[in-house]
């Protein structure tokens, strides 16, 4: 059995926890939120205790876009999330280290900022995370105008990672109202089944968000 270490509010976590959902992969989900002893599981897993983790047998995969990629080819399954053309296949795997390295990493930025002590604070990373992501606004609203998923006509593992990304990002720093394709691709991705569930067993944790929780989503 496929066992997934993570917490049900960390957008790495529902990055794998949406491809798992799409799947419709068995797994045990061993939340971090449940006991110390599910983190001290963690930390003898993976000394960086960073999650989600997955666990088979001896297999040991770490960082969500590896565990899709393992998904994908340890259990093929009727829902592919990597197209098997290999020129698609770049497609998406581009475009899903668009969504976690050019939105949800400036968006750490500004949520560890504002996790700080207000005298160690760095306020030119807010500013500089407000500038990349209001850049790669414009840049994804342009090809979001010709597609309706990240990569395509097909859900895949881009859209697993845009998902948390965009629904974090957009609390952050507010995706512009001028970015309409965008902003109707997010409104997709929080309409799709498996998406919808990791956001509702999120929910309880929202209070948690430092920069606060818009009462919205």
């Amino acid at each position: 059995m496929i066992s997934l270490i993570a917490h049900p509010f960390s957008s790495y976590s529902q990055k794998a926890l949406i491809a798992l959902y799409e799947r419709g992969t068995a797994f045990e989900y061993r939340s971090l939120d449940d006991d110390g002893a599910t983190y001290g599981a963690l930390r003898e897993l993976w000394p960086l205790a960073k999650f989600p983790v997955l666990v088979e047998g001896e297999r040991r995969v770490f960082e969500a876009t590896a565990i899709i990629e393992y998904l994908e080819a340890a259990h093929p399954g009727p829902a592919r999330l990597i197209p098997e053309d290999p020129g698609t296949a770049v497609e998406v795997r581009m475009m899903d280290r668009v969504f976690d390295n050019y939105v949800m990493t400036p968006v750490q930025w500004m949520v560890n900022d504002s996790l700080r002590a207000p005298d160690v604070r760095a306020p030119q990373t807010v500013v500089e995370g407000r500038r990349l992501l209001d850049r790669i606004y414009v840049w994804l609203d342009g090809v979001m105008a010709g597609r309706t998923w990240a990569a395509g006509e097909v859900f895949g593992m881009a859209d697993c990672a845009a998902a948390p990304s965009l629904f974090y990002a957009d609390w952050t720093h507010e995706i512009p109202a001028e970015h309409e394709h965008l902003r109707a691709y997010r409104a997709r991705l929080l309409a799709r089944p498996s998406v919808a569930r990791a956001v509702e067993e999120a929910r309880p944790y929202r209070h948690l968000f430092p920069l606060g929780a818009p009462d919205r989503d």
